[in-house]
């Protein structure tokens, strides 16, 4: 039987530089330590200092007339690159892509004699990959022995080629390009323009592109004028709280409904926390915002050109508190003008926008919401959507591992992360876990994954197996009240909370006879691929008249939205929510495919179709989920060679 697939949504230039931007976050954010130390170290020992150290800060002579190398020089010129191409190199293939990395990367920063973070980004995953891919050459094919060997020859012959190419290839273009991006930041400021890169930095932050300004251009081009001039305005473009603060304070006061009710709480996080991603929903909901951030970021890039103020390092995450603690001897007073300005002139804008459109704060959430749930292609919420014939039917498992994942890492996610875990608790569920975790460190390990709408697209393939909810709300999302929702039902009699377990499973019993039946079961599945597959099992179904022909179409279109792939070789497909009107009677079947198959990737040998009416199914699929969490009995179902021996273990569970 043909069956026509959803296809794929393509992925769209914006989640590309996204992605690229979360890369290059990835290789700067573990090492920001080590840039605040330099950065202290700098403020405090270089010549214009607040304790001058001729041999800590790098300047002057010592007893014997040899120039003072000291720290600083050494720390920006080796050390970070390093740190970063290594961090770099390890992202693409641990602990060995990382050594190869920065052996790498050595050569393009001696080549080149200058703080080279960006040849760093380039060398450290090149080393990894490319030591990847030599590796799988030779893979199986070592003679026991000599793996030790092979190995460490292999890294080193590899990595001193590549510090070679390094070295004689790469230093010129980087070089050059390093030049001419800082010809054209100097060009900028020379000119009075430098205000006007605040059209373009601020819609890309609330679009969370702001990784890929940040680490890729403005913090390596600000760590090269801040070694030669001792501060860099650059550091300020982008992480200044101001714009954002202005807006929070603006719809505290104009702003109506959740909106403003959650403003406050959000307006202490941005501004002390450094969290920027916290007013994001705020400019989405209202678009015409956008404008109120950039006269917020030009106002205050203009102070900080007019008072000639800067950072000695980037400020991380982007605090007051950071940015104080960051700000050159000679430049407080400019820095704090210019968030204070920046405030201002934000909120006043923002201001007048609240007050004079005619505007529903929380219509507009539902509106956001729809137009989420429509670039989805889901009709219902994703709680409706957990509930009947497609939530229930593939969570078969207890909530109880949560992750809230966001573009770094540690900011929305760490908060959105508090927020539910904290409603989870009051909910009588402590021993729920919920995390946070950046999008690019995310496993398939998790029962519900939590991200901004504009990250979903991303977080899915990497958790492929887990329920996802969209937020466009950090503080206070309705989703966040659906989500402890679907942990007491899929814990209800689990024992937690104080429940105890209900003796249902008897009265339930019978339909679960019904639901699976003797010839819904086949041992030797005849499918290659996941699409055929699935095919298999809907017939089964159909044959049943538990369903119609419109239902296999809608199991297609369930997959393609969210794997159904769960752990163990198991994969449940079914119908989407829109679907149950289709369904004609509760119905299961389980096709099994002793060589497995691919899944998206996953290997699965157990493919089981689901139907479900008024939670017929449920108990069948209960005892499905005991059963592929226990080794010794997923082994046994491997090896069953009658369709009895599947019913009887189902049985055995069930009992």
């Amino acid at each position: 039987m043909a069956t026509e697939t959803v296809a794929k949504p393509r992925t769209s230039l914006r989640v590309g530089i996204q992605k690229f931007g979360t890369f290059l976050s990835g290789m700067i954010m573990p090492n920001i330590g080590a840039f605040i130390a330099w950065g202290i170290i700098t403020a405090l020992f270089i010549e214009k200092g607040w304790i001058p150290v001729a041999a800590l800060g790098g300047f002057g002579t010592n007893a014997e007339g040899v120039p003072n190398v000291g720290l600083v020089g050494p720390m920006i010129t080796y050390l970070l690159p390093l740190l970063i191409g290594y961090t770099g190199g390890k992202m693409v293939y641990d602990v060995r892509g990382g050594v190869v990395g920065a052996i790498a990367t050595m050569g393009v920063v001696v080549g080149a004699g200058i703080p080279m973070f960006i040849g760093a980004m380039i060398m450290g995953p090149l080393g990894g990959w490319t030591m990847k891919k030599i590796d799988a050459l030779w893979d199986g094919k070592i003679r026991p022995g000599f793996e030790m060997l092979v190995n460490n020859f292999s890294a080193g012959i590899w990595g001193a080629g590549l510090a070679l190419l390094s070295f004689y290839g790469l230093t010129p273009v980087v070089k050059a390009f390093s030049t001419g991006a800082g010809n054209a930041v100097q060009f900028l400021v020379d000119n009075g323009l430098l205000p006007l890169t605040s059209i373009f930095i601020e819609p890309a932050k609330v679009l969370f592109l702001n990784n890929a300004i940040n680490h890729g251009v403005l913090t390596p081009l600000g760590v090269q004028q801040s070694l030669e001039q001792g501060k860099s305005i650059l550091f300020l473009l982008e992480a200044n709280p101001g714009p954002g603060f202005g807006i929070l304070l603006a719809y505290m006061f104009f702003g109506r409904g959740a909106a403003k009710a959650s403003a406050p709480g959000a307006a202490i996080i941005h501004f002390l926390g450094g969290i920027h991603e916290i007013y994001f929903p705020y400019v989405l909901m209202r678009p015409l915002l956008i404008l109120a951030a950039i006269a917020g970021g030009m106002t205050g890039i203009a102070t900080l050109a007019i008072t000639n103020s800067g950072l000695v390092a980037p400020a991380a995450p982007g605090s007051i508190i950071a940015v104080i603690a960051q700000t050159s001897r000679d430049s407080y007073v400019g820095v704090i003008l210019s968030v204070l300005l920046a405030t201002t002139a934000s909120f006043l804008v923002a201001s007048l926008i609240l007050k004079t459109t005619k505007h529903s704060d929380e219509g507009d959430l539902s509106a956001a919401t729809s137009k989420m749930e429509a670039m989805k292609g889901k009709k219902s919420s994703v709680s409706s959507a957990l509930t009947g014939g497609v939530g229930t039917a593939v969570l078969t498992r207890p909530v109880q591992n949560i992750v809230f994942a966001c573009d770094a890492g540690m900011g929305s996610s760490a908060m959105g992360a508090s927020v539910l875990r904290n409603k989870i608790k009051a909910a009588g569920f402590p021993d729920v876990k919920v995390t946070n975790s950046a999008i690019a460190s995310l496993s398939d390990t998790f029962d519900v994954v939590i991200t901004h709408q504009d990250l979903t697209e991303r977080a899915k393939p990497v958790t492929s197996s887990a329920v996802h909810f969209s937020v466009d709300n950090f503080m206070n999302s309705p989703r966040y009240d659906e989500i402890v929702e679907l942990v007491k039902s899929s814990n209800a009699g689990t024992g937690s909370a104080g429940s105890t377990a209900v003796a249902e499973p008897a009265a339930a019993g019978a339909p679960a006879k019904d639901v699976l039946r003797p010839d819904s079961v086949v041992l030797n599945g005849t499918a290659t691929d996941r699409d055929s597959a699935i095919d298999e099992a809907g017939r089964l179904l159909l044959a049943r008249g538990a369903v119609d022909t419109a239902y296999l179409q809608a199991m297609h279109e369930r997959e393609e939205s969210v794997s159904t792939y769960m752990g163990s070789f198991l994969a449940i497909p079914h119908g989407t929510n829109a679907a149950k009107s289709h369904i004609m009677h509760s119905a299961v079947s389980i096709v099994r495919y002793p060589q497995g198959i691919d899944w998206g990737g996953k290997q699965v040998k157990f493919v089981v179709g689901v139907a479900g009416m008024n939670n017929e199914h449920l108990h069948i699929l209960s005892s499905i989920a005991k059963i592929f969490t226990n080794k010794a009995q997923v082994a046994q179902l491997e090896e069953a060679t009658t369709v009895e021996e599947v019913l009887e273990l189902f049985g055995k569970v069930n009992a």
